[in-house]
């Protein structure tokens, strides 16, 4: 039986922590950020955890792999 892929479009953007959950970039950071709040802009920093409702899922297209 074939081995599972680990799918690459969520390797580059998810990353699992030891204890299971997936974390990642916020979105809506890279271009046109002008026209928001300084305040939204700060909260839109750093990471954050994915919902346990697509964890399964992300979990899975990594093969249960943490690069």
């Amino acid at each position: 039986m074939p081995k599972q892929k680990t799918h690459k479009g969520t390797k580059k953007r998810f990353r699992l922590t030891g204890t299971g959950k997936a974390k990642h970039r916020q979105s809506g950071t890279s271009h046109l950020a002008a026209r928001m709040s300084q305040k939204r802009k700060r909260n839109l920093r750093g990471t954050t955890v994915v919902d346990k409702t697509v964890l399964k899922q992300i979990s899975e297209a990594l093969n249960h792999n943490s690069y």
